[in-house]
């Protein structure tokens, strides 16, 4: 005989109401939500966008050019360079305001039983930060006897802002050069009334003639006159600078005692009213 199959069983469950609702409801309130934050944040946007940050590098105080430590350091290099065999404590004295108990007496430096030499010129040619509040400048010493040197000066500012040798001085090369680089490939000017007025300009330019060179400036351009009056021989050569609005031309002039010069000049030029005029020449005279 066959079995009989057990009946079917029906399990009722109940569930509140409102997690029914939230069951249901659930999608809808998450879809409003994300609308609601993204209209939120469309507006953020709108009234204050956000700006771009600009990352610079940071910039020591001590990176700024320390006008103080640098004559600090050219004073010592002559003071230091300069010794007469014939009277050492003068040069004694002259070093006794840099050394202290740290240091030989005249910076280590031991005179020859003759001789002297005098420091005509120096100058800082090269500076590097070797130490929060130290400074070792390069210096280029010309000198009647040796000729040109090249000196190393360490100088340490404290904090109550003395200044102080930070070791002894160095003898060095001088820094990294080379030949003059020729110059990029330039557009030729063949604008030939461009060309007059850049002569002309150039020509009162170098004699120093104020009232002939303002017929042909522009309004509001300003030109400090060279201190050396000089004659304009020719012009070799008017290019187009590459930014489009100037132009660089290669003149030979010559001063009242026959010297001559091969000379460089950039002159901005505007062309108003179908006239060209100079803006400017070589410098700006208000920077």
């Amino acid at each position: 005989m066959a079995r009989a199959e057990a009946p079917a069983r029906v399990t009722v469950a109940t569930y509140s109401l409102w997690r029914i609702r939230l069951a249901r409801e659930l999608p809808r309130h998450l879809l409003c939500a994300a609308a609601v934050a993204g209209f939120a944040a469309s507006v953020r946007f709108a009234v204050a966008p956000p700006r771009a940050v600009r990352v610079e590098a940071a910039v020591r105080a001590s990176a700024a050019p320390d006008r103080s430590a640098e004559a600090y350091a050219v004073l010592f290099a002559r003071r230091y360079l300069t010794w007469n065999a014939a009277q050492p404590e003068a040069n004694t004295q002259a070093l006794e305001p840099f050394l202290g108990s740290g240091m030989e007496p005249d910076a280590g430096l031991e005179l020859p039983p003759t001789g002297e030499q005098h420091v005509e010129w120096a100058e800082v040619v090269q500076s590097r930060e070797a130490a929060p509040g130290e400074r070792i400048y390069t210096l280029a010493v010309q000198t009647d006897s040796s000729g040109l040197l090249y000196l190393t000066v360490a100088v340490s500012r404290a904090q109550d802002g003395t200044l102080a040798l930070a070791g002894y001085p160095a003898f060095v090369g001088a820094p990294a050069s080379g030949p003059a680089q020729p110059v990029g490939h330039l557009r030729e000017v063949s604008n030939r009334p461009l060309a007059t007025v850049v002569q002309r300009v150039l020509r009162n330019y170098l004699a120093a003639s104020a009232g002939e060179l303002e017929a042909d400036l522009a309004d509001g351009a300003r030109v400090s006159l060279p201190t050396a009056s000089l004659s304009l021989e020719s012009m070799q050569r008017l290019d187009w600078a590459p930014e489009g609005n100037a132009v660089l031309a290669t003149v030979r002039a010559q001063d009242a005692r026959g010297v001559q010069y091969t000379l460089a000049y950039e002159l901005n030029v505007v062309r108003q009213q179908g006239r060209w005029e100079v803006s400017a020449v070589q410098t700006d005279p208000d920077v």
